[in-house]
């Protein structure tokens, strides 16, 4: 399967059903009263995080999601089904970000952690929702709300216990093969490994998952070679293994190939340089007997001296892959895998957004727009303006109280609005006419009455 591990993409969740303006007509009951049901609240779009997946490739193709739609509701006190919730499977270990603005928004780690990417619409009540003992007989009903929309980016982070890191072509992926169940690639040449490969080292009843990292080269924290692409993958690893090949029998280069790896993980993330490390010197098979002596015993005295545990090993003859499963088992013995709930980003950020937004909630702005006209911008305003579905006179009578409530042809004026000039609230657009009384040289046929929010072919009037 393609190795996918970061895709953009697109959801819109379902719009809620209309309400129903409907009267209750049966032979002994010729005048019966409301009866229109309410719509159904529209499909969520929810991530859920699961193992049975590896990586994004399923998106690749799928980059606009849309939900479900509610139903509208209908006569005799038929409310209409709500729509279904769409589910979106993906590996766990994946990040969630705006694609607007780059902040984090959830981390999906262990399976079943489910992220409510957007919200359905609310359905529109029906007139048998507004019936009371002082309104008998409303007609009027509300349209469904829309489905909150966004444009997010999934990135994958591997989850596992153990990260191969190392220059490229040192025998990773032949120690992966060695020591676990997985079939990487293996070939006698520079970045063989293009994606990570994934494999399992079963230890009694728990299972021990390993990741092979492509190979890093220096100024990988700058995006050279595979760089950013996979450095990310060794975040989550409990354990790093770092590969040293000694073919090349220089101790002060084998050194310092190490030196350059651990420079690009730390410039890249710093945490990365107190992560539990592990050295693992490969290809000793190529080496006779007294040149492996000489040289694992300087790099050993090396490493001991900075508290790095060192191994010397061949993938190929299978010498010190014993010891080296040894050291990998007692070390997720002594560490067990932490659980990890969802973690969702800028939560001091968000809910500072939110103190703002219930603080201003009864502000009202007016903003001019390139082009020509003025939008309204106010929660209630907007919400009212989506859900009344202003075709009904009632509607309309309702959505003026409003308008008078808020002051909102004064705020125009104000703002510069004179008559004629389009007025945006929410997705819907009106023309501005606001009431006046005219001069001595206009004529007067025209007052109040006839100036209020009426519906029009274009647009309706303000």
């Amino acid at each position: 399967m393609k190795f996918i591990d970061s895709v953009r993409i697109s959801v819109k969740a379902g719009r809620g059903g209309n309400g129903c303006m409907s009267f209750l007509r049966e032979r002994f009951r010729p005048n019966g009263g409301p009866d229109g049901g309410n719509g159904g609240r529209g499909g969520s779009i929810i991530f859920e995080a699961t193992q049975n997946i590896q990586t994004l490739a399923d998106l690749e193709y799928q980059r606009h999601i849309k939900g479900a739609n509610g139903e509208h509701g209908s006569g005799k006190a038929k409310n209409g089904a709500a729509g279904k919730d769409t589910v979106i499977y993906v590996p766990c270990g994946t990040v969630i970000y705006d694609a607007e603005t780059g902040d984090g928004i959830a981390d999906l780690v262990e399976p079943k952690d489910r992220f409510l990417a957007a919200r359905g619409g609310r359905g529109g009540r029906g007139n048998r929702y507004f019936s009371s003992s002082a309104r008998k007989a409303p007609r009027f009903c509300e349209t469904g709300e829309m489905g909150e929309e966004a444009e997010l980016r999934l990135e994958l982070r591997l989850i596992a216990d153990v990260g191969l890191v190392g220059l490229p072509n040192v025998g990773k992926s032949s120690i992966l093969a060695a020591i676990s169940n997985a079939q990487p690639k293996i070939a006698d040449y520079p970045f063989t490994t293009l994606s990570p490969n994934l494999g399992v080292l079963n230890h009694g009843y728990e299972q021990i998952v390993i990741a092979d990292i492509p190979g890093l080269i220096e100024g990988a924290h700058l995006n050279k070679g595979l760089g950013l692409e996979f450095l990310r993958h060794i975040d989550r690893c409990r354990l790093l293994i770092h590969v040293l090949s000694v073919e090349s029998l220089d101790p002060a280069q084998i050194i310092g190939e190490f030196e350059t790896v651990r420079e690009e993980m730390c410039l890249y993330d710093a945490k990365l340089g107190s992560r539990p490390l592990f050295i693992a010197a490969n290809k000793i098979d190529m080496l006779d007997d007294s040149q492996k002596i000489a040289l694992t015993d300087e790099l050993a005295r090396y490493f001991q001296s900075r508290d790095i545990p060192f191994c010397a090993l061949s993938a190929l003859t299978g010498e010190g892959i014993p010891e080296m499963v040894k050291n990998i088992v007692d070390f997720t013995d002594a560490h067990p895998r932490p659980h990890s709930e969802v973690r969702l980003f800028a939560l001091d950020a968000s809910s500072k957004a939110d103190d703002i937004r219930v603080r201003r909630r009864n502000k009202i702005q007016i903003i001019s727009q390139h082009g020509g006209g003025y939008r309204v911008i106010h929660r209630q305003l907007e919400k009212a303006a989506e859900r009344y579905d202003l075709s009904q006179d009632e509607n309309i009578a309702r959505f003026n109280i409003l308008l008078r409530k808020y002051k909102v042809e004064q705020l125009l004026e104000a703002a510069g609005a004179v008559r004629g000039d389009p007025v945006f609230i929410g997705y819907k657009e009106f023309t501005f006419y606001p009431d006046y009384y005219p001069s001595e040289d206009e004529d007067a046929g025209a007052g109040p009455e006839d100036e209020q929010l009426m519906p029009d072919e274009e647009a309706r009037d303000i």
